[in-house]
């Protein structure tokens, strides 16, 4: 699968489906939620738009992202995030996960403590710049389109997600 030439944004948080709502009538987004949908039929989607903007709701880390916040929870083994991993780590060397250019974030002072460390410290951690937070799930998630931060790709996958396994919430970032 090769990758969209769109810029992609995951939208998530609690109201993400007002935000993505909100972009549907614009002419250059293309815009859809998405949460039923496997990772391989979301990279087709994506790659497959025209549109400058591709915005969608389906997080290709997310059992990643559940499993490293359940097990800080004390709610699941290290074993369940070890496996989540290495399950996201094949599904891109077969190219069927993208990570998108960007995650935003909306209302993240709403989100549960380890869910906030999770996108705004683990996620960002391996790419500052691609992860951001937004406080409102209305059209002014337009003008975050109209200047999205200037910022390098993501580092390639699996140069970054067998790490997240060592992240503790609290000290992401401290060295």
């Amino acid at each position: 699968m090769e990758a969209p030439s769109s810029t992609t944004l995951v939208v998530v948080g609690d109201e993400t489906a007002n935000a993505i709502h909100a972009l549907e009538g614009f002419a250059n987004v293309r815009a859809a939620l998405l949460p039923d949908a496997s990772d391989a039929d979301v990279a087709r989607w994506s790659s497959s738009s025209a549109a400058p903007f591709v915005v969608h709701d389906h997080d290709p880390l997310a059992h990643v992202a559940a499993a490293w916040v359940e097990f800080f929870d004390d709610l699941s083994t290290y074993g369940v995030l070890e496996f989540e991993i290495a399950r996201a780590l094949e599904a891109a060397g077969r190219h069927d996960l993208n990570v998108p250019d960007y995650y935003v974030v909306i209302h993240p002072e709403s989100l549960p403590v380890t869910w906030k460390h999770w996108w705004l410290g683990v996620l960002a951690s391996a790419s500052p710049r691609r992860v951001i937070p937004w406080p409102a799930a209305d059209a002014s998630l337009a003008q975050l389109l109209r200047s999205l931060p200037v910022a390098r790709a993501w580092p390639q996958v699996d140069a970054w997600l067998p790490s997240v396994a060592a992240a503790v919430p609290d000290r992401i970032g401290l060295g």
